[in-house]
């Protein structure tokens, strides 16, 4: 398989992330050696271990890294969407494309996405976020993976559904893929699963926190069934090999195709050889850098002025005698620091590599570029790694507006609020739950994966809680201030702060008001279209009484018309 040269519009200039130095793109002989001999729990322990040690990037860069990790075969302009068929072209830069999403196709909601008690690795990792388009994204939702029984979005792609019995993990719907990226996105779990085994899960309809197997029985059933049907494809090849030149790791269950049979399926206890699967190699050369390799580029996307950005480069070698040597020279050298100047040549050598931070702190706005040199080790020349970034302003946001909840259940319920007039990351829901029974308290943040967004659906209610939540946007390490509170208890919303919302609550013998502020005239019209009752002014915590029968409720001030069953 050839490495083809790789180019793309940036934001000034065009730049090449990928290496296209190298005739071949292969597996780095040796790199998989610490899961040579092992079997079980260990051989997931080493894939662990080997899977966590790669370059974190930034959220806000990652365009940058689809580019060359997600385009189309006959033409690098095209996004390869594997959420749709629709056709989307990469504008360039880190502002992504028009109609698509960053998908986490691990929904992040699952561990707490940017959760710094979790670390920050698994909400970038590129080996599990695909570009997505937006519609079929926010259908699929933080669904569990599955098989529809009876769908309510087809896109012809993408399934959402009511899933296939057995299925779901106790959740209401599945997310089911087209059956030419099942495979994929059953190796990608696999991959998550080992990565990020030691997170601790808050949803689990596919993972738990009590199993070193880390999915459930039902998911790994659906996964090794999905990973046998739909073998491995070029795709995913030459995605791996972008991976690597992106955050210098791999997915081993794509370089391996069996190898989650040793853990999961029909070679369960057996012991995984690495040169029985396919790598032949044994390391027996000059001393050299597997990671970074020369004509990386690391870039750490948007910054905005006064706030700073770490990277950590693993910086992994073979057979170095010497000490490593490490600078920062050239442009904006004084933006960009390193904490050591030299790595040990057993760091570097070791089988996790040396944890390099870089850190990016701009001191004016613009385009900003430095390089670090990485060279001796006992090796032939040196290795350059091109560091960019760019700082913005600092963004001026304002404070949203929460607006009531929809499609309250007893379980269930979807947070809403106005979209931001200003161009934002995401939006931070803030929700806090109070047990009446025990009289707990807990405060939780939740984040969505873009701001094109303006709900937030919730599947965790419990009897005898009450729920409040406000929400905040996020732009570039800047938030707004917390928008006004809405609160809900068991039998629906309590406490109103918008703009005119409205909410109608059973009451005895009637119907009970519940808004922010005076609502004005109001007429309540029988099902024949006769007036039943006229109010002046609809005040909150008015209680209207109504005999038996349907009715309908209009105001002067709201949009929405009530329709009320009193039984």
């Amino acid at each position: 398989m050839m490495l083809k040269k790789l180019s793309r519009i940036a934001i000034i200039t065009l730049m090449a992330i990928a290496v296209g130095q190298s005739a071949d793109a292969a597996i780095p002989a040796g790199y998989y050696s610490s899961l040579d001999g092992k079997s079980g729990q260990a051989l997931k322990d080493a894939i662990h271990e080997l899977a966590l040690q790669h370059t974190t990037l930034s959220y806000g860069s990652l365009w940058i890294y689809f580019a060359d990790t997600d385009h189309q075969p006959d033409d690098k302009s095209k996004v390869w969407d594997m959420y749709s068929d629709n056709t989307y072209y990469f504008r360039g830069g880190t502002s992504g494309v028009y109609g698509m999403h960053k998908e986490h196709s691990l929904p992040k909601s699952w561990w707490g996405g940017q959760d710094e008690t979790q670390g920050y690795a698994g909400y970038t990792d590129i080996n599990h976020l695909y570009p997505s388009n937006g519609e079929a994204n926010m259908a699929k939702s933080n669904f569990p993976l599955g098989e529809v029984s009876r769908a309510t979005f087809d896109n012809g792609v993408t399934k959402v559904g009511s899933p296939m019995t057995g299925q779901g993990g106790g959740c209401y719907a599945v997310f089911e893929p087209d059956d030419r990226y099942k495979g994929d996105f059953a190796r990608t779990y696999f991959y998550m699963a080992c990565a990020y085994q030691n997170y601790h899960w808050r949803y689990t309809y596919m993972l738990n926190n009590s199993d070193w197997k880390t999915l459930n029985e039902w998911s790994i059933n659906l996964l090794c069934r999905w990973a046998r049907n739909d073998a491995v494809s070029d795709k995913e090849v030459d995605r791996n090999d972008a991976v690597q030149r992106s955050q210098n790791n791999r997915n081993p269950f794509i370089d391996f195709p069996d190898l989650f049979e040793y853990i999961w399926g029909n070679r369960q206890g057996q012991v995984f050889y690495v040169s029985e699967a396919g790598d032949t190699t044994t390391y027996t050369g000059d001393p050299e850098l597997i990671s970074p390799t020369q004509g990386s580029v690391l870039d750490f996307g948007d910054v905005a002025l006064g706030k700073s950005l770490d990277y950590t480069l693993y910086i992994k070698g073979r057979g170095l005698s010497n000490p490593l040597s490490l600078q920062i020279y050239r442009y904006d050298e004084e933006m960009f620091d390193i904490p050591v100047s030299s790595v040990s040549r057993v760091a570097a050598n070791s089988a996790e590599g040396y944890p390099l931070k870089i850190t990016y702190t701009p001191t004016t706005t613009g385009e900003h570029m430095s390089r670090l040199l990485i060279s001796d080790g006992g090796m032939t020349g040196s290795v350059g790694v091109e560091l960019r970034a760019r700082c913005l302003p600092v963004p001026t946001l304002s404070r949203l507006e929460a607006l009531p909840a929809t499609g309250i259940t007893s379980t269930s319920y979807v947070a809403n609020w106005r979209k931001a007039n200003e161009e934002v990351d995401y939006y931070i829901i803030t929700r806090t739950v109070y047990n009446k029974n025990t009289g707990e308290t807990r405060t939780e943040t939740f984040t969505t994966d873009n701001g094109d967004v303006t709900s937030y659906a919730f599947d965790d209610r419990q009897q005898d809680e009450s729920h409040t939540y406000s929400v905040q946007s996020y732009r570039l390490g800047y938030t707004s201030e917390p928008s006004n509170v809405i609160t809900l208890d068991m039998s629906g919303i309590t406490g109103v702060e918008a703009d005119k919302p409205l909410q109608v609550l059973p009451a005895d013998g009637g119907i009970l008001i519940k808004c922010s502020e005076d609502m004005g005239q109001a007429v309540i019209y029988d099902m024949a279209g006769r007036i039943i009752r006229r109010i002046n002014n609809l005040q909150n915590d008015m209680v209207i009484e109504l005999p038996r029968g349907i009715y309908l409720l209009k105001t002067s001030s709201c949009r929405s018309d009530w329709k009320i069953a009193i039984r």
